[in-house]
């Protein structure tokens, strides 16, 4: 067998049987299966609750509802494919979370309740609202900030999983990834970022479409957030080295100057 290495590559040959290996410059990889189904979710998802809206709604003739199904679109899509392209290796091990080891079991509780608040509750209550009982409808200024909210949330999100590689799906000790303290980014502020942005996409969500009862879900989520926030943190000062001397360095877990 003989081989050439390229820039990015490893070309074998062996009695006239070409192998290529392509080998990442970052080392980070190469998306395969799990990741291309978070890819797909990416897409899908701002669908999925813009036909939960329009159901619960019973029309569809609400723009305020199609702007939210356009701007979720393009940050939930474009969240899962910046990653991809910076950092495939992360949405891989995000697409398999199911059969992590390890995982916290209270997480697993609060990621159900939290899937079902925030992705499945707000649309729903919202389409209910706004489309088929009129029980609120709240200004223009909702709707514009409401998107400034959800915007700035998947920046932050997008930004604190671009800096961190194992910005996981679960809460666990990631000791099959060398698991590390990241205080760089978003890090270097607060230490949980991400639960920033998510809280944001949740309030921001009804504010788009005007819907002041969809809020109830909204906080639910937000408060299933700083209960996570809470947990892991905990872990994290407990089971992984260094975290605790990152914590006295940045003080604050979500609001800076508050907590």
């Amino acid at each position: 067998m003989q081989c050439r290495r390229g820039e990015s590559s490893v070309h074998c040959t062996r009695d006239s049987v070409s192998t290529h290996l392509t080998i990442s410059n970052d080392g980070k990889g190469r998306l395969r299966r799990p990741g291309i189904v978070v890819l797909v979710g990416g897409f899908l998802g701002a669908f999925i609750q813009g036909a939960l809206l329009f159901a619960a709604a019973g029309r569809l003739d609400l723009p305020r509802a199609w702007l939210f199904v356009a701007v979720s679109f393009v940050w939930m899509f474009g969240n899962s494919v910046v990653v991809a392209i910076v950092n495939p290796e992360l949405l891989n091990h995000r697409g398999v979370w199911k059969k992590k080891k390890g995982v916290k079991s209270w997480d697993r509780k609060l990621l159900t309740l939290y899937g079902l608040s925030g992705f499945y509750a707000i649309p729903v209550v919202t389409g209910l609202d706004v489309g088929r009982y009129h029980w609120s409808n709240l200004g223009l200024w909702a709707t514009v900030l409401g998107t400034l909210l959800l915007s700035f949330g998947w920046v932050l999100v997008t930004w604190a999983m671009l800096v961190n590689t194992h910005f996981e799906t679960t809460v666990r000790i990631q000791t099959d990834r060398s698991h590390r303290v990241v205080s760089t980014g978003p890090y270097a502020t607060v230490r949980h970022p991400g639960y920033i942005g998510a809280g944001l996409w949740a309030l921001g969500s009804p504010l788009i479409v005007g819907s002041a009862y969809a809020l109830i879900p909204a906080g639910l989520t937000i408060l299933l957030l700083i209960v996570r926030t809470h947990l892991e943190d905990k872990t994290l000062r407990a089971e992984l080295p260094g975290y605790a001397d990152y914590a006295q360095r940045v003080r604050y877990r979500l609001l800076p100057g508050i907590w």
